[in-house]
């Protein structure tokens, strides 16, 4: 501390004589390599920070080794705001433009650690134009593996500001960062390349460059590389770049140029995934193949070659003690894939409704979820695939256990919907039978009154198809629930869903067909709640109450 205190005063004392400064600055230097606790507070307690200001300012051949000092200063997070103060940071700036590497690698590492996690001074430097000088220097010294590693552990300090995203957006950073990801040396660098590219990839902008760039291609070229093997850094870096690819998947534009029409290498790599025995590697297969069946084209296309078997594989994999996030986004991308109409008949010929029974084992209500959904997808508009799904004994009886799930109301609801799905879509008499004799009936009533118009309307067209093509079957279990009273209530509703009350009086119209009903509805005076909605300001609503009273009447 002596000899500190020593060079300290001789540094005042050198004033503006630049030259005499060398043996000085190395006794700092050593000092602050060695770490010796206190140095660098007594540094800055010695106002000498403006003297090295100063100096930075005049090209001289001490330069580097300032910025060296600098760098090894603000390794220390308390010294870091009188450096700002002395105007460090503004005599370091216009040092990036040296074409003088060992200068670049000192002064990138004296900013970095002086504007570290400091938002004022990063805006700043962003400012002051430091984005296209970082970019600029990785692609002058592309294997000066040091000078980048600095350039990328900056970008990364600077990624989350829009301002730098906007700056790295005309400066060409994707190309960059392929080139750096192609030939990363270590894990290290593949994380750091990685986290910046995770950071750039929210931007709409950059993502479409990014795909432009290869970064997929690049990423997956990677993720090949590594896999197989059992190292906690590989197998880190695997998870990361799978997220990549599924992120820069949500882009329209992005994703269509990754699709390449099926043929894609990233596409095709995907389809791989979902055979790895890596199970991050299977859900990123499955969310990227979800991602691609966004529009129809792609949909069809991709059940053209194949990709529902394997998707059926995946998922018979884990359906005991599986992962559930794999057979959650399998299930999406099932369900996505049976958006289309000619998919529906294509998967039903793959098997889809076979094969798909055996998750009905599992007991995750996240699975059990998305698999209602995928059914009742499937069926939609589909009168062989509900037929078929409708006459499942097995399959109708863990519906029924789902409509009764307490504690999940999203299970609940999509059990019923796609109970009523089946009976809509199917038309069939032995589905509306198979559906009464399993207890469905009552859980449709009890859907006609829920608090959602949509379940309300589709129970409400199901009960009214049932009871027009067999309504003996129904008609005992409607007069134990009480149907007819129910149906009045919702018909005098004064603030009732106009679509509700017309799905109601189409499923009376249904019931008329039943004497006993019919009776019912006489002594509970229907007719005056029909006569009241024919006078409704809704002209549908009021066409089909009076169609009501016109069928009330003719079968009475």
């Amino acid at each position: 501390m002596d000899s500190l205190s020593t060079t300290l005063e001789a540094m005042k004392v050198s004033g503006e004589e630049v030259g005499e400064l060398k043996p000085h600055l190395d006794t700092l230097l050593t000092l602050l390599q060695d770490k010796k606790e206190g140095v660098a507070q007594q540094i800055v307690a010695s106002g000498v920070l403006p003297t090295l200001a100063e100096a930075l300012s005049k090209d001289t051949p001490l330069t580097a080794q300032l910025a060296l000092v600098i760098a090894e200063l603000a390794r220390e997070a308390a010294v870091r705001e009188p450096c700002i103060e002395a105007g460090l940071v503004s005599a370091l700036v216009p040092l990036l433009e040296s074409s003088d590497q060992d200068l670049l690698l000192h002064t990138g590492r004296a900013i970095g650690r002086i504007c570290f996690d400091n938002s004022a001074q990063q805006d700043q430097l962003v400012q002051r134009g430091v984005i296209p000088r970082l970019v600029g220097i990785m692609q002058q010294y592309p294997e000066n593996d040091l000078l980048v590693n600095v350039c990328l552990l900056a970008l990364c300090n600077l990624a989350d500001m829009d301002s730098a995203r906007e700056a790295l957006a005309d400066v060409g950073v994707a190309d960059v960062l392929t080139a750096q990801l192609r030939r990363a040396p270590s894990a290290e660098r593949r994380h750091i390349i990685l986290e910046v590219l995770g950071t750039l990839g929210e931007s709409d902008n950059l993502k479409l460059q990014f795909v432009d760039s290869g970064v997929p291609q690049a990423l997956s070229e990677m993720i090949r590389g590594l896999q197989g093997g059992s190292d906690p850094h590989d197998l880190c870096s695997i998870k990361i770049a799978s997220n990549l690819i599924v992120s820069l998947l949500l882009g329209d534009e992005s994703m269509q140029k990754c699709f390449g029409d099926g043929m894609g290498m990233v596409y095709q790599d995907v389809l791989l995934w979902l055979q790895s025995t890596n199970t991050q590697l299977q859900l990123s297969g499955a969310l990227a193949i979800a991602n691609f069946a966004r529009n129809d084209g792609n949909c069809v296309r991709m059940v053209e070659l194949g990709v529902v078997p394997r998707i059926l594989d995946l998922l018979e994999n884990h359906v005991d003690e599986g992962d559930v996030s794999v057979q959650h986004a399998g299930l999406s991308a099932l369900r996505n894939l049976a958006i289309p109409a000619a998919n529906k008949v294509r998967m039903l010929k793959d098997g889809v409704s076979e094969r798909i029974r055996t998750l009905l084992r599992s007991e995750m209500p996240p699975v059990q979820f998305k698999l209602l959904g995928t059914l009742r997808m499937m069926v939609d508009g589909q009168e062989e695939v509900a037929a078929v799904l409708g006459g499942d004994e097995t399959l109708l009886s863990r519906v029924m256990e789902w409509c009764e799930a307490r504690d999940h109301a999203g299970v609940r609801g999509e059990a019923n919907r796609l109970l009523a799905a089946l009976i809509r879509h199917s038309r069939a008499p032995e589905v509306i039978h198979a559906v009464t004799v399993a207890g469905g009936v009552r859980h449709l009533i009890t859907m006609a009154t829920s608090e959602h118009v949509i379940m309300q309307n589709e129970a409400l067209v199901a009960l009214a198809i049932a009871s027009a093509i067999d309504i003996d079957s129904v008609e005992g279990v409607f007069q134990e629930v009480e149907l007819v009273p129910t149906l009045q209530k919702m018909l005098d509703d004064p603030v009732g869903a106009v679509e509700v009350k017309f799905s109601t009086v189409g499923l009376i119209c249904s019931l008329a067909n039943s004497a006993s009903l019919r009776e019912e509805m006489e002594s509970l005076n229907l007719r005056e709640s029909l006569t009241k909605l024919s006078g409704h300001t809704n002209t549908k609503l009021a066409s089909q109450a009076d169609t009501a009273l016109a069928v009330l009447k003719e079968t009475n």
